[in-house]
């Protein structure tokens, strides 16, 4: 399909995507840097994160919380994300409004100030945010997951950081980090919405254009040793209730596999479009019946998401009271092991095929998808792979779907958690479980809100 999207390359090497899209005055204005907690070492794990945070902190010409009182005041939002494989952040405002966030992000790519007070106060704020995240069960398991099943790539550790790792970076480490990184050359930026794209491309070279280039960034090219067996491992803390986590080393977004892979995910688990968010479980999906159906678990979920390099397809679940692990788990494997031995049904790949290219149309709903798909997927492939999403998808046969699963769902490739309550407390709601449930580790987002609660 032709999206519309226009590529442009400035000398600096910034990559620029322009979408002209005129259904509301409404635009929205990403900046994409090519660097997650997959850039960390040992000893500044949580970094990329940590930057992200003092974006917000203030430059020379913005002080700390102009930048959402900019946007606020102008009838528009904002936020920003770290993730294992980037950093984002966007502003979405009326079309009129759009100069507003070139400022702001022009300025702080460059400008960012990493004031000492503010990086020993948001010291505080970061480890109180991992210390929250402590309180979720399913957060200590899915660290613990990452941390076994890689070895030797930054994939196995979470973007928020190792405690001792926060408690211990300075000042100059963060710095550091925002120079090296945080430059047009290892940068896109995304502009979607309500605009004329040759006037906004003279505006983006009147400010981005006069950054300069940074630093080569040498590629990363680390790769996973292939395990030799089934790695587990056990998490015991207080809890509402036993937690599950199987995971399998998956394929990456470049590779012909994904899109069997993304298929294999849906017939699992329930269908996804690539869109922000996270996506409700299919109740017509295999796990769903054989264990939520079944009374085994509260729930089900499957994660499997478009990243740089070979990362995860994790599978979830929450034990429902008086349930046992080794039963869940069982039950959870025998399903994995009848879609790798044999084809799934017309009538359900069909189903799969149609909730998937569903979920796809119905994202594109809003700027504001529009913009972190196309910078998403430029930074862990190609933002064509926006455009040709649904022609390789239909590419995807039965027994692809089940050939995947063949090669990836096995025991060699896989990596269980148990999360075993220590208290005595009763299982909860299942209701309560669902809202604390994490199928796997997802962005870290600052919101408006809680960057006003750091002042």
């Amino acid at each position: 399909m032709d999206s519309g999207v226009r590529e442009t390359h400035f000398e600096n090497g910034l990559k620029v995507l322009t979408r002209e899209l005129r259904n509301a005055p409404v635009a929205t204005f990403w900046v994409w840097y090519r660097v997650g907690s997959r850039n960390e070492t040992l000893g500044n794990t949580g970094a990329a994160h940590w930057v992200e945070h003092m974006m917000f902190k203030g430059t020379d010409r913005l002080a700390k919380g102009d930048v959402f009182k900019l946007v606020t005041r102008n009838g528009g939002s904002n936020n920003a994300f770290t993730w294992l494989d980037y950093t984002a952040y966007f502003e979405t405002l009326p079309s009129d409004r759009l100069d507003i966030a070139i400022q702001i992000e022009a300025d702080r790519m460059v400008n960012a100030r990493f004031d000492p007070a503010e990086v020993a106060s948001e010291r505080t704020v970061i480890i109180s945010e991992r210390e929250g995240h402590e309180n979720d069960p399913g957060f200590w398991l899915a660290e613990e997951i990452q941390a076994m099943a890689f070895q030797v790539h930054p994939y196995r550790h979470e973007t928020i950081g190792w405690k001792v790792d926060l408690q211990r970076m300075t000042r100059d480490d963060l710095y550091n980090f925002y120079k090296k990184y945080y430059a047009p050359n290892n940068a896109t930026v995304v502009a979607v919405g309500d605009f004329d794209t040759e006037p906004l491309l003279d505006k983006l070279r009147a400010t981005f254009g006069q950054i300069p280039r940074g630093a080569d960034i040498p590629a990363l090219t680390i790769d996973e040793p292939e395990q030799s067996g089934e790695r587990r491992v056990t998490v015991r803390r207080p809890g509402a209730a036993p937690y599950l986590i199987a995971a399998f080393k998956a394929p990456r977004a470049t590779d012909p596999d994904f899109y069997p892979t993304m298929m294999l995910a849906g017939a699992l688990a329930g269908a996804s479009g690539l869109a922000m968010g996270r996506t409700s479980p299919g109740r017509s999906s295999r796990l769903y019946r054989a264990l939520v159906e079944k009374t085994l678990t509260a729930d089900v979920g499957c994660f499997y998401r478009p990243m740089l390099d070979p990362y995860l397809f994790q599978i979830s679940a929450t034990a429902r009271p008086g349930v046992a692990l080794e039963k869940i788990e069982r039950a959870l494997l025998d399903e994995l092991e009848k879609i790798s031995v044999k084809s799934i049904t017309a009538l359900e790949f069909e189903r799969v095929l149609k909730q998937t290219r569903a979920q796809y149309v119905y994202a594109e709903d809003g700027v504001g998808n529009h913009g972190y798909r196309l910078g998403m997927l430029d930074v862990v492939a190609s933002w064509r792979m926006y455009e040709t999403f649904l022609e390789n998808l239909n590419q995807v046969s039965q027994d692809d779907v089940r050939r995947v699963a063949n090669k990836y769902l096995t025991e060699m490739n896989r990596t269980l958690g148990w999360f075993i309550p220590t208290n005595d407390e009763p299982n909860r709601a299942s209701a309560t479980i669902r809202g604390k449930r994490r199928t796997a580790t997802r962005p870290r987002k600052t919101s408006s809100a809680s960057v006003r609660r750091k002042k």
